[in-house]
């Protein structure tokens, strides 16, 4: 892999939040910003009527001619799509784009065709069935650096019952499948998707817990209250970062390979575990 495309992927996976903005609300890009999201989505696709979808784009470009542009990720529509295509032309006049988000997102030509037409990396957002099988021909494509999801879409297209037992065993085997996938083609991990209730604190604070545990980069927000939420969940707690602290010195202290702390035994994938714990809190 390219050297200069990999950091840019090492990039990405430092993103923890990735916050929408619709595109005919650009006066909320500042706003987005201001939250602490580490990358902010402009969103051409669901967020946007097809009538409004022109009167967007000529936002948006506003917007990056202007003095106030941050860089931004641009969700386009499906490929194939006359949208898509108009999508593409307005990427081609905004060269400081950050990336693209590719929706609905079911074959490795789909991504090519928008890193070909755009020059910027992608993330590709499988929303349907076809999307999920399809995962290991897509993760070849060139250009992609990261996999999320669309998961009420898919359970739309799975018909399978939302908020139910049987909706989180799915959404954990979806998960797993892009985890495994990202992992083994060096991608980035996976982005996890949106939590819809932006107002259960306690909930999405168990989200966040659930996917960064599973090892997934980060999280689809929908409202900038969510940044926050997110951020705080994932800080390890004191007690992690002490014992993450107390094997790392007693490792450099001794050389070990193998030895205890606290009744426990560690080796090699506990101290590098708790390397990573404390490299993240830098």
């Amino acid at each position: 892999m390219d050297s200069v495309i990999k950091n840019k992927i090492n990039t990405i996976s430092q993103n923890k939040t990735w916050l929408f903005v619709p595109a005919t609300r650009i006066d909320r890009i500042a706003k987005a910003f201001a939250s602490g999201a580490g990358a902010v989505i402009v969103d051409l696709e669901d967020a946007v009527a097809l009538e409004d979808k022109a009167s967007g784009r000529e936002a948006l470009q506003q917007y990056h001619d202007s003095k106030d542009y941050q860089p931004i990720w641009l969700r386009i529509n499906k490929a194939g799509s006359e949208e898509f295509f108009k999508d593409i032309v307005l990427c081609q006049k905004m060269p400081n784009l950050a990336g693209v988000l590719l929706a609905k997102a079911e074959q490795a030509s789909d991504i090519e065709k928008a890193h070909q037409g755009t020059g910027l990396l992608i993330i590709a957002l499988i929303e349907s069935a076809v999307g999920l099988y399809q995962i290991d021909s897509m993760a070849k494509a060139v250009g992609l650096a990261a996999f999320s999801y669309g998961f009420l879409d898919l359970c739309n297209d799975l018909r399978v019952q939302v908020g139910t037992p049987a909706a989180d065993i799915v959404a954990n085997q979806i998960r797993y499948q892009l985890i495994l996938t990202s992992k083994v083609n060096e991608l980035a991990p996976p982005i996890d998707t949106v939590y819809p209730d932006f107002n259960d604190e306690v909930g999405l604070s168990e989200r966040v817990q659930l996917w960064s545990q599973m090892g997934m980069s980060g999280m689809l927000c929908i409202h900038p209250n969510q940044v926050a939420v997110v951020q705080q969940a994932l800080q390890p707690t004191d007690e992690a970062l002490s014992f993450a602290q107390r094997v790392v010195e007693e490792y450099e202290r001794s050389g070990q390979a193998v030895f205890e702390i606290d009744g426990q035994m560690v080796d090699a994938p506990v101290i590098e575990r708790s390397r990573q714990l404390l490299g993240n809190t830098i």
